[in-house]
């Protein structure tokens, strides 16, 4: 059996930075308003995929947007997560009547250890703008298509708007200042590669949702597994 992808951050949130993720989450008008249209468009996203009763959010972190899933009196819940700490955390978190409705899986997005069509939905904020190899960001979504049944949503970073062009400036202001060979793990992906890729993993684009549209970086797509 080949060994799962690991990447350079694949180990960072031990847990002192589970709690400072946490933490970083909470602070500030803006980050709370970031959040509150995050839960916007999850709930957009969710509802567009036909409120799927069993899934998989994955990685879940500090379990962010478990009380979002929980909305759904009889929705089933599997919070996993690449991080022990991250899971521990997420436990401690969130509250006590929403954490009982989660089952915790420690496990890979590379190589989740469920089986072949195990969930309604896989639920995926926030994982892959970190992968910057299309070949791994092409594993990792051919194992979404292995494990769910029916619907991928899944966040990321695209071009095509404000955000995107003035971080594009800012990272070339950056490579003529300084050679610095430091490992990027945020990456901004042209919408045509990544939906090309989404096409090639075995999916169909329902739909997508931007943050703010033209200004804002983030887009939530819905897919359908074929």
């Amino acid at each position: 059996m080949a060994t799962p992808i690991k990447l350079p951050f694949s180990n960072k949130y031990d847990q002192q930075h589970a709690q400072e993720y946490l933490l970083k989450h909470q602070d500030g008008l803006a980050r709370k308003l970031s959040h509150k249209r995050d839960e916007q468009l999850a709930r957009g996203a969710l509802a567009l995929a036909g409120e799927p009763g069993l899934v998989l959010d994955l990685p879940c972190g500090v379990g962010r947007f478990w009380p979002l899933l929980a909305e759904k009196p009889n929705r089933v819940i599997i919070g996993a997560d690449n991080s022990a700490a991250m899971l521990e955390i997420a436990a401690l978190a969130q509250p006590a009547d929403v954490v009982k409705r989660v089952q915790p899986l420690q496990t890979s997005a590379f190589a989740i250890d469920l089986p072949d069509n195990a969930v309604d939905s896989i639920f995926c904020m926030r994982l892959l703008h970190h992968i910057g190899d299309p070949a791994h960001r092409l594993a990792i979504l051919q194992e979404f298509q292995r494990v769910t049944r029916d619907s991928v949503i899944v966040s990321l970073w695209v071009d095509g708007n404000f955000k995107a062009w003035k971080r594009k400036r800012l990272e070339q202001k950056r490579r003529l200042g300084e050679e610095q060979g430091g490992y990027q793990n945020r990456f901004v992906l042209p919408a045509a590669t990544i939906e090309d890729e989404f096409r090639q993993a075995g999916f169909r684009i329902q739909e997508h949702l931007n943050f703010i549209p033209l200004y804002a970086m983030w887009r939530v797509y819905v897919l359908r597994k074929r």
